[in-house]
């Protein structure tokens, strides 16, 4: 494949159709493309599976999508400006492998793991015409990260899986239990699970969300 906007390693079936559908996998902070690849040989036959790299290097295999920053008193923030960065540098990635492949949003998946669930809510909040069917795993929705109202119409065609550990300690679970609280408000169609693990995806979560893309295949 020709080079993209995004570095990226993929999974093609023996043969692409019609029925074909496409996902796109969104790494965390410090990780890198091979992270959530395991899960490929897991996932349907019938998948294109593209796993991108966050565009800033942290170390030897080490990537982020943006800066996570430590203030004097050891907390911790996000620098929301490079996060806006690679959520559009996402999108623009979106759009590349869809028309690489000839797939459409109705046949796109997208699925983060912590900072890529970050900004894969936003990629979809934001940008609706591209992206419709996201995974989201021990992540949240960062409201300024988010556009500033939340009436438009192409809402009414996502659909969210979202699910978190009840002990992540990394990113606390009632962050996730407010996103299921926003996206109800919004009324953005979402299934939301949580499982009894860390920062982290359980066995029984990597099932139910692949069974909630085989359904929408």
């Amino acid at each position: 494949m020709e080079n993209l906007s995004l570095q990226y390693i993929v999974r093609e079936p023996n043969q692409i159709n019609e029925q074909t559908n496409l996902l796109i996998l969104l790494h965390g902070y410090g990780s890198n493309e091979e992270d959530l690849f395991s899960f490929a040989t897991e996932l349907p036959e019938n998948l294109i599976i593209v796993s991108a790299r966050a565009p800033r290097t942290l170390g030897f295999g080490s990537y982020s999508w943006y800066t996570i920053n430590v203030d004097n008193s050891g907390g911790k923030f996000s620098d929301d400006e490079e996060a806006i960065e690679s959520r559009d540098k996402i999108s623009i990635f979106i759009s590349e492998v869809q028309e690489r492949y000839g797939k459409t949003p109705e046949q796109t998946f997208l699925l983060g793991f912590s900072q890529g669930c970050i900004l894969s809510l936003s990629v979809a909040l934001s940008y609706p015409e591209k992206i419709q069917k996201v995974i989201g795993l021990s992540g949240y929705a960062n409201f300024d990260i988010l556009p500033d109202n939340y009436n438009n119409p192409l809402y009414k065609n996502l659909d969210f899986f979202i699910s978190h550990g009840t002990v992540d300690q990394v990113l606390p679970v009632d962050w996730a239990r407010q996103t299921h609280e926003f996206l109800t408000q919004i009324e953005v169609k979402h299934s939301y699970q949580e499982y009894p693990v860390g920062h982290g995806v359980a066995p029984q979560n990597f099932f139910a969300f692949k069974k909630w893309i085989e359904e929408r295949m």
